[in-house]
């Protein structure tokens, strides 16, 4: 079987253990995690374009390694060849093994941020994508004083304790979620800092890998994943199957 995957690349480490194992040929390209911080039409355009690239006949499927992701998938078609996407809202629910454990954990601690290698050494935005970001134009990664230079004074003042505020009001504890592919501790040290940094609680857990050894080697069991026949396009569903066809 020769299949392509397309993925973020906060899934490299994962990913890359999976795929030197595979019996599957894949042809895998690794996309920007900044795609996330795009207006979900500018992810989708993005993504698009890297499907529309992809040969007629070579594969037998293009695997997309990300989740629904704030709709940046919801749209995606391919004119020839299967698509396939997990079932999740975005990567979290790969990186637990599936959206029920990830749900589990997520309202057994409320108010968490989740860290994985990828998202620690891989979480800078580069180039045009870091001007595009939905933070950036907000104001959210503005300093002070370069709110003080765009907004004035008194809007500034404004603007940041509201942008701030609203962090620290949802989140209150950084979870760092081991993967069992992580050369050292580096990871679970600098997830472990932040939380000092922030003034917030730690608490790692293990995750798994069921998810994205499926989304490499298959099955694509319904329950886990939705396949998309050729010219269909993937859509929200605004329920526990998170994705469907249309």
């Amino acid at each position: 079987m020769s299949i392509k995957m397309i993925a973020c690349e906060v899934f490299f480490r994962e990913l890359c253990h999976v795929l030197a194992r595979a019996a599957a040929q894949v042809d895998v390209e690794f996309l920007p995690k900044g795609l996330h911080d795009l207006p979900a039409a500018a992810m989708r355009e993005r993504l698009q374009s890297r499907i529309d690239a992809v040969p007629e006949g070579r594969y037998e499927a293009i695997i997309l390694a990300y989740g629904l992701c704030n709709n940046g998938t919801a749209g995606l078609v391919s004119r020839h060849s299967r698509l396939v996407i997990p079932r999740g809202h975005d990567c979290m629910s790969v990186f637990f093994g599936g959206r029920q454990h990830y749900k589990k954990h997520f309202d057994e601690h409320p108010g968490t941020y989740f860290l994985t290698s990828g998202w620690i050494e891989r979480g800078a935005n580069g180039s045009d994508l870091a001007q595009l970001s939905i933070a950036k134009k907000s104001g959210m990664e503005m300093t002070m004083a370069e709110l003080v230079e765009k907004y004035g004074e008194e809007n500034a003042a404004f603007l940041f304790e509201t942008l701030h505020t609203n962090r620290a009001a949802h989140y209150g504890n950084y979870t760092f979620i081991e993967m069992g592919v992580e050369p050292d501790n580096r990871f679970r040290v600098e997830a472990e800092r932040r939380a000092t940094a922030s003034g917030w609680t730690f608490t790692p857990t293990s995750g798994s890998m069921r998810i994205i050894e499926r989304l490499v080697e298959g099955p694509w069991a319904a329950d886990d994943f939705q396949v998309v026949d050729p010219g269909q396009r993937i859509a929200p569903t605004h329920n526990d199957d998170i994705v469907k066809a249309v």
